[in-house]
């Protein structure tokens, strides 16, 4: 995984939507059983901000620019099935989201504006990670043990995650989403 660097008074965050017990028990433990040594220090969750680094004073201005877009935003339903794989460009396998790519789309779009602007190394495609940088059998058989993978539910909030130095992501603010508009921001 690809995490830029940071210097004192910085601190390296993530968005994401975090996928709900008992599907997040399933992946948590394939990337375990697969060797994968970030398979505790990261929740299963749909990225919707890459790692970033921000000044440390900025944190509550993040936290209100997220705060926002949740306020405004309903919850949906997301379906998860099958696998996929970002190989040869990237070492990822992951699991398809098959609904709800289009709000997950358009809440990246929207937190990825204001303070958290910025480009992206790849096109933005909603997935949820099951092995990253393992080797080639490790990456297949990841393909194929979770082949049939299907999960369907309720995705209503989104977590501020912020990346400790011991390598863990932990949840810094749970931000519901409260609103009634489905995909894009009102003026």
């Amino acid at each position: 995984m690809h995490l830029p660097e940071r210097s004192a008074g910085q601190v390296r965050i993530g968005v994401a939507l975090q996928i709900p017990a008992p599907y997040s028990t399933v992946l948590q433990g394939v990337r375990a059983r697969l060797g994968d040594p970030l398979a505790y220090a990261i929740p299963p969750h749909v990225t919707l901000l890459p790692p970033t680094v921000i000044e440390a004073e900025q944190v509550g201005e993040v936290t209100a620019h997220l705060a926002g877009i949740a306020a405004e935003q309903s919850p949906f339903v997301m379906g998860m099935r099958g696998t996929g794989t970002f190989r040869p460009v990237s070492p990822v396998v992951f699991v398809n989201i098959v609904e709800g790519a289009e709000r997950c789309a358009a809440l990246e779009r929207q937190v990825r504006s204001g303070i958290l602007a910025q480009e992206l190394r790849f096109p933005y495609h909603p997935h949820v990670t099951l092995a990253h940088g393992l080797g080639e059998a490790a990456l297949d058989e990841a393909m194929e043990s979770m082949a049939a993978f299907e999960a369907t539910y309720a995705a209503g909030s989104m977590r501020l995650y912020e990346h400790g130095d011991d390598g863990v992501w932990r949840t810094v603010a749970r931000l519901v989403l409260s609103g009634r508009t489905a995909g894009h921001r009102t003026a």
